[in-house]
Order: structure tokens, then C-alpha cells, then sequence
């Protein structure tokens, strides 16, 4: 069997992920035959530098600006199209591409809205192609012993599900200076980012969202939310500006990084896209700090908080059952280094260090009776999404014989997770329930 043949349209970082894979790791049994995108010099880093550099100095590969997409099919013959273009026009590449003949890899979050996601059901439905959402999350070591547990019955039927994701002032603060900051583009963070831990939660259970509830505000990013905490001075964008410099939450951008260089600011003329905006400027349209309700069809109920400006990053997921409860605790990164006004002394505390303060198990088991017992897990790496990127890439590009914990996701897992996140954005807009079963039609 010959080589199965790839094409990636929209080559931001994102795509990096897989074009390497495609060209280093995975190069017996695929082959990169094209990129799309709607600028040429983002195309151009890849095929002058990235491909040369991390990819053993790969042959260059056919460029296509993103009007040529249907060309670029016909003539490189492409048996798969990865689609990680920006996520207001996934399903404009995932419908042309199962059109053309192509089966899709997309990356998440699937679309944004409800009339995209109907487009892309009716396409799939009709033309029969294998559609694949690539869900990460799932095959971090520790998100797959999560369900390992849950589905041994050991935690019994599942009442209710408490959800705390934490963005830090690092990569929280990211969304809001880049595209995603506005509702139109990414779908909020209840879409583009919260899709990862709708599915987790529609994965862990085994079940589906039937009824959302939420809430959700603007409160700490935005100009306005600035001035009320005394802020005065403003800027657009962060490069060779000096009010950005004494800005801990601009991004200041190495001119030694060959990738935010070749992928942005040496793009940036040609369709005006600053990656360094001002998380404190105007225009900013998605919400930094939700709450949800989710009802299940298994009758679980999930309470999900996100907040977008924490000092450290990870998540707090419980699980209430009829034999106990399971409590997962993740730290990702601890705090992030910067100034602060406090002065911690005077309230006699510390700064936490790895020697005087140890981080809790991950996976602990409280059954109704008895001592707690700590769930033990192997990950050979942490790396990339939790140790799952390396993971599901093989899962991809490879296959696997067996899949007893169900990881890999296809279309309809892609859009029952944003279906909670679109049903949220529905719901914080008018301040009533959503029926999730009323959004689409399968």
C-alpha cells in the first residue's frame, strides 16, 4: 500500500504539529502534497525554514492561497485535508474538501455555530467521507486513567460532575490579544477553548449535553475593565511600543523566534493580522470569565466554571457517584513569573517553592466507606497537551488495533462538545435554557 497523501490549509502554529509529524515521524506512511492558506509568507517560513530545519530538510511543498483551494485538490490529489485554518471557516474547508473526495482531519473546535455545524452533518451525511476531530484532550495518560476508572463502575452511576478550568495570566491572557477575541472568529472560549473539556466530560460519561445554562461576563480584559481599575494608558499592539514595555501582559516577541517571526510579524504586511494586540484594548467581544449548568441524557449533572486570568493554570474536576466520589486535581504550571504589587511578607507568607511544598495526587478515590486511595498512572511524557499529542497523532497517521476507552472522536463527538459550548453562548445571550436537541438535526 502506497503512502496516504496530506494537504493542510491554514498554517498557523497549529498546523506545525502536524505538518512535522507528517514529514519526520510519520514520513513511511504519509506524504505533505500541499498548503493553503491566505498568506503566502506563513506558506513561504514552512517551505524556507521549518521544513529545512525540523523536518530533515524536506523538499519544498506546492503553496496554494486560500481561493485556490479547489485547484490544490485537483492537482496534488490529496487523500486527506487537515483543516487548521482559522475556526470560523472550518466548515467552509471541511464541506468543499468531502465534496472534492477527500476524507478530513479538523482540528478543534469542529465550528461555531449552529447553522456551520448543521452544514457540515448534511455534508458528511450526504457524501459519506470519514470525518475526524482531533480531540487531543483524550489521550493525555491521565485523562484516559480518568475514564479507566470511571468506566469500571468502581465511583457507581455518576449524579453530578464539578468542572473548574483555570486559564493563567499567561495563556489565558493569549486568547485575547489574537483572533479569538472576537465571538465571530472563535466562537468565545465557551467554543474554541472549552470544546476540549465539553468533550472530556461527554467522553468521561458516556453521555451527551440535553439542557445548558449559563452565564458569562467581560470582567478583567477589555478597555473598560481597564479603567476601572485606574489604568490610563493604552495601546493597539505591543511591537516597538514603549507603554507595552511596562506591560506584563504584552507580548514581547524575540526576535530570535524564527516561528512567531516567519509566522507573523514578517506577515503581518500582507493582510494586516497583528499577533501582539493589546489584551487591554478595544474591540474585544468574547467573555473571560462563564459559568455552566449542564443536564445529561444519563441525568448527571455538570456545574463547569472557566476563568481566563488566574495565577496559575490547571484544573479541579470531581466526580459524585453512588459508591464515592473521584477527584481529579491537575497543576499544569504553578505561576508565572512577572511583577506584583503584593507584598507578601507583611501577611507572613511565602512564595511556594518544589522543595517546601509538595502538589497533591492527581486521581484520588473516596468511597462512601474507608480510607481514600490515590490512582496511581505511567506517562512517559507530559509534553504537548498532557503527553496526548504524540498519542493521537500515531492514533491518525498509524491506527490502532484495538481502542477499549473509545479516544478517537468523529464528527459526532466534535459536535456534541460544541454543541454545550454554541447552547452556552445561546443561552448567555438571551438568559434562558437551551435545548441542545433543538440546535440541529442528525
Amino acid at each position: 500500500m502506497g503512502k496516504k497523501r496530506y494537504a493542510v490549509v491554514g498554517t498557523g502554529s497549529r498546523s506545525s504539529m502536524y505538518i512535522r509529524a507528517i514529514t519526520t515521524t510519520y514520513k513511511d506512511v504519509a506524504e505533505l502534497v500541499g498548503l493553503c492558506d491566505s498568506n503566502q509568507s506563513r506558506m513561504n517560513y514552512y517551505n524556507n525554514v521549518f521544513l529545512k530545519e525540523q523536518c530533515d530538510n524536506h523538499p519544498d511543498v506546492p503553496t496554494y492561497k486560500a481561493d485556490q483551494f479547489d485547484r490544490m485538490i485537483a492537482e496534488t490529489k490529496p487523500d486527506v485535508i487537515i483543516v487548521t485554518s482559522m475556526d470560523r471557516t472550518h466548515h467552509k474547508y471541511t464541506c468543499r474538501a468531502m465534496e472534492l473526495g477527500c476524507d478530513v482531519i479538523s482540528e478543534k473546535p469542529m465550528t461555531i455555530d449552529v447553522e456551520k455545524c448543521q452544514q457540515i452533518i448534511d455534508t458528511q451525511k450526504r457524501t459519506g467521507r470519514k470525518l475526524t476531530v482531533t480531540f487531543n484532550d483524550r489521550y493525555a495518560p491521565r485523562n484516559s486513567k480518568v475514564k479507566e476508572v470511571l468506566q469500571s463502575g468502581i465511583v457507581g452511576e455518576i449524579t453530578s460532575v464539578h468542572v473548574e478550568w483555570l486559564l493563567d495570566t499567561s495563556h489565558g491572557a493569549d486568547y485575547f490579544r489574537r483572533w479569538h477575541r472576537n465571538k465571530a472568529n472563535s466562537g468565545g472560549l465557551m467554543v474554541h477553548k472549552a470544546t476540549h473539556h465539553f468533550d472530556l466530560v461527554n467522553w468521561w460519561l458516556n453521555s451527551e449535553p440535553v439542557t445548558v445554562f449559563a452565564m458569562g461576563d467581560l470582567k478583567f480584559y477589555g478597555k473598560i475593565n481597564a479603567e476601572k481599575r485606574g489604568v490610563t494608558e493604552f495601546y493597539q499592539r505591543a511591537r516597538n511600543n514603549p507603554i507595552a514595555a511596562k506591560d506584563p501582559f504584552a507580548l514581547k516577541i524575540d526576535p530570535s523566534n524564527k516561528e512567531m517571526m516567519g509566522l507573523y510579524y514578517n506577515a503581518e504586511a500582507e493582510d494586516g493580522y497583528y499577533r501582539d494586540q493589546s489584551v487591554f484594548g478595544d474591540g474585544i467581544d468574547i467573555e473571560d470569565n462563564m459559568g455552566v449548568m449542564v443536564r445529561y441524557r444519563n441525568n448527571a449533572v455538570m456545574t463547569y466554571s472557566l476563568c481566563a486570568h488566574c495565577p496559575w493554570e490547571g484544573y479541579r474536576i470531581v466526580f459524585n457517584g453512588t459508591k464515592g466520589r473521584l477527584e481529579f486535581n491537575v497543576v499544569e504550571k504553578r505561576f508565572v513569573e512577572g511583577t506584583s504589587d503584593a507584598d507578601l511578607t507583611q501577611f507572613g507568607m511565602r512564595e511556594m517553592d518544589k522543595d517546601k511544598d509538595g502538589i497533591p495526587p492527581e486521581i484520588v478515590f473516596q468511597p462512601h466507606w474507608g480510607k481514600p486511595q490515590v490512582i496511581e498512572y505511567s506517562c512517559e511524557s507530559l509534553a504537548g497537551h498532557g503527553g496526548g499529542d504524540a498519542k493521537l497523532l500515531k492514533n491518525l497517521f498509524v491506527g490502532v488495533d484495538e481502542d477499549p476507552l473509545g479516544l478517537a472522536a468523529d464528527f459526532h463527538d466534535g459536535a456534541k462538545s460544541i454543541l454545550t459550548g454554541i447552547g452556552a453562548n445561546i443561552s448567555m445571550k438571551t438568559g434562558l435554557p437551551v435545548k441542545v436537541q433543538e440546535l440541529i438535526h442528525w
